[in-house]
């Protein structure tokens, strides 16, 4: 499997060959072309870990290739290239053609990279109806949260 989803991933690159080098002998992350395999929504980690979530309650289903940067404090989630699509919502990033996305190997973190669900090398994707289903859902999770929080760290300084 792992193969299968390094050689899937490395072909996005400029030089796949080199990809792969990158991930086994330089930083272990390297740089892939959006927007001709696949286009990556990218949002705040809060946001994308609950979706993921609720993408996980069917057991039938397993959700497409998911990325976290811990530093940047974001989830990438890789759906179909569309050109035309529009993604709203606040630090909803769709990034596409023209675009160049840094990723680690599919069999291993790198720093702050990591994988949530690693790509399985079948060109397998995020279904941008159910993403964007999940992604609502747990907005709205997130904004009925937000006012508890916000209770709860005014209580804490009493």
């Amino acid at each position: 499997m792992w193969k299968q989803a390094v050689e899937w991933l490395a072909a996005a690159a400029r030089d796949p060959q080199e990809c792969k080098r990158e991930w086994d002998y330089g930083t272990g992350t390297a740089l892939v072309e959006a927007g001709r395999y696949w286009d990556v929504l990218s949002v705040p980690d809060r946001l994308g870990l609950l979706a993921l979530d609720y993408l996980w309650r069917d057991p039938l289903k397993m959700p497409g290739p998911t990325l976290v940067d811990s530093a940047a404090r974001r989830v990438g989630f890789f759906l179909p290239p569309d050109p035309v699509s529009e993604w709203v919502g606040f630090g909803v990033r769709h990034v596409g053609r023209g675009s160049w996305v840094a990723v680690p190997p599919p069999y291993r973190p790198a720093g702050r990279l990591e994988w949530l669900v690693p790509p399985d090398g079948t060109g397998s994707l995020h279904a941008p109806g159910t993403l964007e289903s999940a992604l609502r859902e747990a907005t709205e999770t997130l904004a009925v949260l937000a006012p508890v929080s916000a209770e709860h760290a005014v209580a804490d300084c009493w």
